[in-house]
């Protein structure tokens, strides 16, 4: 699967903004789907994942309650929207597939997307 990030930008703390993740093929809702980033000078760092069908998420500490994820299979694209940001969620954004394990526990993923920077100004 190839995954293309978008939607990232700059924008002002406490604005919002909708990362879109669009999948190829056409299996995309066997694919549990996750969101990571990294900052400047960091390591990656989880986000939030989401099940096949959508009936399950988690968040990281950092993010629950500010961010959420969601997914539409028919249009084989998963979504974060990002409210109430600070300058501290500036990170460039990953979308990751995979389709060998099942749930949201495991942060495993095997496949990655390019990125899209997100940049949150104070």
């Amino acid at each position: 699967v190839q995954l293309q990030a978008y939607g990232g930008g700059l924008v002002q703390a406490g604005g919002s903004l909708r990362l879109s993740c669009a999948a190829s093929g056409r299996t995309f809702s066997t694919y549990r789907m996750g969101w990571f980033r990294q900052a400047p000078g960091k390591e990656r760092e989880f986000v939030s994942i989401i099940n096949r069908s959508g009936s399950s998420t988690d968040y990281a500490d950092s993010v629950e309650g500010r961010f959420a994820i969601s997914r539409d299979n028919a249009k084989n694209t998963v979504y974060l929207q990002m409210n109430s940001l600070k300058p501290e969620d500036t990170a460039v954004y990953y979308c990751a597939a995979d389709s060998r394990r099942y749930g949201i526990s495991s942060r495993s993923f095997d496949y990655w997307g390019q990125g899209t920077l997100v940049t949150v100004s104070s």
